[in-house]
């Protein structure tokens, strides 16, 4: 019941209040022992691929041991002062894991900015989001860009950050955490990160496959309860679901594609070349600067449902 209640207010507190730039956030600890961790094993382990590799394997278990073992340890200790401060802070370390309401807001910026027609300035934002070339995108490439962002971190930002503190309340919720944060910090496939970034990356990979999967479901129920098209939801994500080379980030947004009767993916450019990716969704109708709107509404749709759904299981669970 404990942890049921606590992810339950952690959520509400995300609502309404989000990530003041005041506040220190866990992910700003956790980055910087990600980057010292990374100093650190470079220099022990040798230069070759394999050496790379283990580098990589001993930071991660480095910053999960770190980040694990303070949680707990901080909670266990508030606990023997008073049991009720122990959970006050388990409510701020649930809300501090999640991101509905900051993703929300960043992506309604770049809706307002396109309503207003400011097209480069909608560009310079969304740029702050994605990965992409963003200085020749039209509208609707701005649009698509935000709704995709959009989409995809329902699962990293709300889905399975609910998952993981519903399974083992904020200690797991912030381990979540420093996995989602280390891929997004070595895992990519260049010169610097191909070798030493590749198992937190498959981490990250292992970690997110059920969320991810519950998320898509999630977004097809709440495409019924919305009064979107939950039916293409459900077929569009069944068909498009394996179309990327994530083996999750397509999941939430065929979803999302279908429950919006929109396509979405293609073809983008990173760092002046092209990469060809395949489409998602029919081009029913064409990318409009409202959709935006529209996938963040769907975003609280499936956190709600998935809020409640984990919850009921977990209350079962600790029942029985």
């Amino acid at each position: 019941m404990w942890t049921i209640a606590a992810t339950l207010i952690g959520f509400l507190i995300d609502c309404v209040v989000g990530d003041p730039v005041w506040l220190p956030h866990p992910v700003r600890f956790i980055g910087w022992w990600i980057s010292t961790l990374e100093r650190w094993t470079r220099r022990i382990f040798s230069k070759t691929p394999f050496g790379e590799q283990l580098a990589g394997i001993v930071m991660a278990a480095g910053v999960l041991v770190i980040t694990g073992g303070t949680a707990w340890a901080a909670l266990r200790l508030l606990g023997r002062v008073n049991r009720w401060l122990a959970f006050a802070a388990s409510c701020i370390l649930c809300w501090q894991v999640l991101a509905a309401k900051c993703l929300k807001k960043e992506a309604m910026k770049v809706q307002r900015l396109l309503e207003r027609a400011d097209l480069p300035g909608a560009r310079r934002q969304i740029a702050m989001l994605v990965g992409r070339d963003t200085e020749h995108l039209d509208e609707g490439q701005v649009a698509k860009a935000a709704i995709e962002t959009v989409a995809e971190n329902t699962s990293d930002g709300v889905v399975a950050p609910l998952f993981w503190l519903m399974l083992g309340g904020p200690v797991a919720g912030l381990l979540y955490k420093a996995v989602n944060t280390m891929d997004s910090m070595v895992g990519y496939k260049n010169a610097r990160f191909l070798h030493f970034g590749r198992w937190p990356a498959r981490l990250d990979d292992a970690v997110n496959y059920l969320p991810a999967r519950l998320t898509a479901l999630a977004m097809v129920a709440a495409a019924f309860v919305l009064g979107l098209d939950g039916r293409s939801a459900w077929h569009i994500w069944r068909r498009d679901r394996r179309k990327h080379a994530s083996p999750n980030s397509a999941h939430p947004e065929s979803a999302c594609a279908g429950a919006l009767n929109i396509q979405l993916a293609g073809n983008a450019s990173y760092f002046g070349k092209v990469q060809e990716k395949p489409l998602i969704g029919d081009t029913i109708r064409p990318v409009e600067t409202r959709d935006i709107g529209k996938t963040c509404g769907l975003m609280y749709g499936a956190s709600v449902i998935t809020l409640v759904v984990f919850g009921l299981v977990r209350l079962v669970c600790t029942v029985i």
